[in-house]
């Protein structure tokens, strides 16, 4: 019976202290998107894909109207061409058909990289000012409070007033 109180009151002491060790981890939450979107930074970055989206757009819709003039004056002259002469130009089409698609694609693999190029520091700089933060008020763990994130309820430390402080915005 001493051996079963002994295991009893160890085992409240263990829990007990459990539960105020844990009672005593600082939590808070921040909506990393807001903060993000509201960064100086984050817009130039938006200012300049859009940009470089408009260079490469006007390019591909040049390229696609040489085509269709082409496809056109091809189009009246067939019957006056032999039917090699026909066939080349047929083969040209096709690959001004294929150049366009390539550069298309190739446009749109260096929106991504540029995205990624630009966006990195902005994230970079956000997630380094979060942590700045947080340890600065004694918090141990930081959730992200953007919509769709997972956190249910958020109704405890919100950084953001502090953090956009800290960033300046």
């Amino acid at each position: 019976m001493k051996k079963f109180r002994l295991i009893a009151v160890a085992a409240m002491l263990f829990f007990g202290a459990t539960t105020l060790t844990q009672a005593q981890d600082k939590v808070a939450h921040i909506d990393t998107q807001a903060l993000v979107e509201a960064m100086p930074e984050m817009k130039a970055a938006e200012s300049q894909l859009e940009k470089l989206q408009k260079t490469y757009d006007t390019e591909i819709k040049a390229m696609a109207k040489e085509l269709d003039a082409k496809l056109k004056q091809y189009e009246v002259e067939a019957e006056s061409k032999t039917e090699e002469e026909n066939r080349k130009r047929f083969e040209e089409v096709q690959g001004m058909q294929t150049n366009i698609g390539a550069y298309r694609q190739q446009a749109l693999q260096d929106l991504d990289q540029k995205r990624v190029d630009l966006y990195t520091p902005v994230l970079e700089k956000a997630r380094t000012a979060i942590q700045k933060v947080a340890r600065a008020q004694g918090i141990q763990y930081v959730f992200d409070s953007t919509q769709g994130s997972g956190v249910i309820l958020a109704d405890g430390t919100d950084l953001m007033a502090d953090v956009k402080k800290e960033l300046g915005i």
